[in-house]
Order: structure tokens, then C-alpha cells, then sequence
């Protein structure tokens, strides 16, 4: 079905008007036309009725053709307009054009074939047009849009970077505090370790059963609050970044052995039997001795810690690719499936409450977890709740030089994560 169009033809000539009439009718075109024989007519007719085309005389008698044109296109009048002049001025034309005509058609040539394609073709022309004029707008507002956009992702940006500047500093000046405090309270707390112990060995006869049972309170209390300094410190270190490695070439068996050894009265005031299993073919490794033995004795002391009855294994391994491993299991209470995941983040227990029944800071498994990636190896655990848990560790048989190893700062950002997330 042909579109029916709303025409509109501006011309104080009635035999013009009639000429335009006869050629679109003869040509076909479905329309309602109207007509109007002034520019101040057609101005009103066009602000109040949306026309699909106009054609519009030059030489009209209030105002002619070409300031018309700039009128309505100044009042964001947007039709079609076909200007039909009574002269071939090539220069009048590209004025018009100019101005913001469609088209235009000297009377003289007015036919129904040409009116019939200069109208097709403006109207072709003037739909183009709009389509190309709503996609700039469009695109004009989208891009306003992400401009305003991005404005508020640069404005959270700068807040977000000036909070992880105003943290850092915060984690900064909080690992230095915590560093002086642990110093502070260690020079105390060996003396107090030091004088009880040497009362211990004094053999006078003016101490009582009670009274030694009380110096052996105080030193047995002073080494768990000092061992809990140490973790504190070397937190802090590890936290900062400052915790070293000291690769040297030493014994790993003999390690683990003698780690064992020393913890081996813990065992047995609990009746746990600790057993390791050697099957390492050359015990010799190139790594820091003194954080290796800290990371056996955290995790043995955690199993004999979190153990009621039955055993601990040790087992030492070669693995693939110049690697050792390292695999501690208990017949413990087991961890949650759900804090499997978190147990190696800083001050994290499964147990939180004051009243819990096995003391600790909660930094333990998070220096360990630090330590073993300081190491360029990896740690991981399977746990079932009442049946046990098994802690593996992975570590390179020798490190990348003997040139002291400092933490990286992937390791240290997860270290300081880990703090924020457990604030």
C-alpha cells in the first residue's frame, strides 16, 4: 500500500500552485495537499502540522525563498523543502543549498515525471539525513554519558588510591609499633625466663615444693608469651617486607629429626607417638635452616596442640623436579571444610571466642603460609572434621642463589590482605 503524504505548497501564483497540483496527482502520489500563498502562512501552517514535504517558492511577496528558508531552519523546523524558482541562477541555488534546502527545480522543468523524482529523492535524502542525525545524537549522549562516567570512575579511583596510600601507611606505622613493642617486651621477658630458670637449678634447700612449682609456672609462662612475641615479630617483618632468608647447605633429616626431638615432651604429656618417616635419597638442601625448622615446629606443635589421642607422621620425600616435600598428619580434631580455605589467613582460628579451649595469636599458619612462599613453594592441607589433617609442603631442593632472599611483594600484599581481611 502506498504511503499517503502530507504536501504543502508555498506559492502566491494559483497557477503555479495548480501546475504542482496536476503534476503530483498525474504522477501518482497519494497525499493531502495544501496550500498557502505568503511565508508568514506557511510559517504558521508548518509549526502547527507535521508535513513530510514542501515546495516553496523563491520569489515569494513578504519574504523571498532564501531568508524563508533560514527561518525556519532557525525555529528547528525539519521538513523537506524543494525550493521552485523561476530562473536558472546556478549561485541562487547553492545559497539555497546552503541554507538548508533539499532540493530545488526551475518552474520551467516541472513535469510530473520530475516533481515525482526530485520529490522521491528529497524525501530519500531528507530520511537519511534524520537517521543519521538521531545516530549522532545518540551517539553525542552515549559518549556524554561514559564522559560522566569515567569522571566518577577517575574520582573513585583517586579515593580508592589515596585510601590504599592513607592503609599502607597505617599497616606501616602499625608494623613498627608492633617491631619496638615485641623488642621492648622481649629484653624483659628473657630476663624474667633467665632468673626463673637459674632459681630452678639453685639447689637451696629454702625453696619448697610450692615455691618451685611456681617458679616453674612462671618460666613455662614466660617462654609461651615469648614464643607469641616471636610470632608477632616475625609477623611484622614478613609484613613489611623485611624477613630474610639465609640460604645455607644443611641436612634436612637432621632438621626435621632434631625438630622432633626437642618437641618430642609435648607428645608425651599428651601419650602421642610422633613418628617420621625418612625417604629422602640425598638429605641435603640449600635453604634457610632456621625458618625451615620454624615452619616444622608451628605446624608439629599445632597437630600435638590440636590432638587428644592416637598419633603424628612425619614424612619426608623426594618429588619431581629437584623438589622435596615435607607431609605432617595428626589423629586430631580435623578442620571445617568452610575455614579450609582460610586458615592461613592472619589471627584466623576456627575457634574465636575468648573462651576457646586452644590459645595461640592465630599467626602461626599465616607466617608459615609466608614463609614457605618466600621459599617459591607451596603448602596445602586436607582436613576432615574428627578424623585428622595432613599439611604438605613443597620446596625446591635448592634456592635460586645463596644471595638472602627477601619476601616478594605479591606475598607481602596477600600478608597485608590477609591482616585487613581479618580486622
Amino acid at each position: 500500500m502506498q504511503e499517503t503524504l502530507k504536501i504543502l505548497v508555498v506559492d502566491d501564483d494559483e497557477v503555479d500552485r495548480m501546475a504542482v497540483r496536476r503534476a503530483l496527482t498525474k504522477a501518482g502520489v497519494q497525499m493531502e495537499l495544501s496550500e498557502v500563498g505568503d511565508a508568514s502562512r506557511a510559517i504558521a501552517a508548518l509549526k502547527n502540522i507535521s508535513y513530510d514535504c514542501v515546495f516553496l517558492d523563491y520569489g515569494l511577496p513578504d519574504l523571498d525563498g532564501l531568508t524563508l528558508i533560514k527561518t525556519l531552519r532557525s525555529q528547528e523546523i525539519k521538513v523537506p523543502l524543494i525550493v521552485l524558482t523561476g530562473q536558472g541562477d546556478d549561485q541562487i541555488a547553492v545559497e539555497l543549498m546552503k541554507a538548508g534546502a533539499t532540493d530545488y527545480l526551475s518552474k520551467s522543468r516541472i513535469s510530473s515525471e520530475t516533481l515525482a523524482q526530485v520529490l522521491r529523492q528529497s524525501l530519500r535524502v531528507f530520511r537519511a539525513e534524520t537517521q543519521v542525525a538521531l545516530a549522532n545524537k545518540q551517539l553525542r549522549e552515549s559518549n556524554e554519558l561514559l564522559r560522566r562516567k569515567n569522571q566518577e570512575l577517575e574520582a573513585q579511583r583517586q579515593k580508592i588510591s589515596l585510601q590504599n596510600i592513607k592503609l599502607l601507611e597505617a599497616s606501616k606505622l602499625k608494623s613498627q609499633f608492633v617491631a619496638t613493642m615485641s623488642h621492648e617486651l622481649r629484653t624483659p621477658m628473657n630476663a624474667i625466663i633467665g632468673f626463673s630458670q637459674m632459681l630452678l637449678r639453685t639447689k637451696s634447700n629454702e625453696f619448697t615444693d610450692k615455691h618451685r612449682d611456681m617458679l616453674q609456672r612462671i618460666f613455662n609462662n614466660g617462654k609461651n608469651l615469648l614464643t607469641l612475641l616471636n610470632e608477632i615479630l616475625d609477623f611484622s617483618k614478613l609484613e613489611s617486607g623485611n624477613l630474610e632468608l639465609k640460604p645455607e647447605r644443611f641436612n634436612l633429616s637432621n632438621v626435621v629429626k632434631a625438630t622432633v626431638a626437642e618437641l618430642h615432651s609435648l607428645a608425651l604429656e599428651k601419650k602421642l607417638s610422633v613418628v617420621v618417616h625418612d625417604e629422602l635419597k640425598d638429605p641435603m638442601v640449600i635453604n634457610d635452616s632456621v625458618r625451615v625448622r620454624q615452619i616444622i615446629v608451628n605446624l608439629l606443635s599445632n597437630a600435638i596442640k590440636f590432638t587428644e589421642s592416637g598419633g603424628i607422621q612425619i614424612e619426608i620425600s623426594d618429588l619431581p623436579e629437584d623438589r622435596v616435600a615435607i607431609a605432617i598428619s595428626d589423629s586430631g580434631i580435623g578442620i571445617p571444610r568452610a575455614e579450609l580455605d582460610r586458615i592461613f589467613e592472619a589471627f584466623r582460628q576456627v575457634d574465636q571466642t575468648t573462651t576457646r579451649k586452644y590459645q595461640g595469636t592465630g599467626l602461626g599458619l599465616a607466617i608459615v603460609h609466608s614463609l614457605v612462599q618466600m621459599m617459591l613453594g607451596k603448602i596445602t592441607v586436607e582436613s576432615e572434621l574428627d578424623r585428622g589433617s595432613v599439611f604438605l609442603i613443597e620446596l625446591p631442593r635448592q634456592t635460586s642463589s645463596l644471595i638472602p632472599q627477601k619476601i616478594d611483594a605479591k606475598a607481602q600484599e596477600s600478608i597485608i590482605n590477609s591482616y585487613q581481611k581479618s580486622r
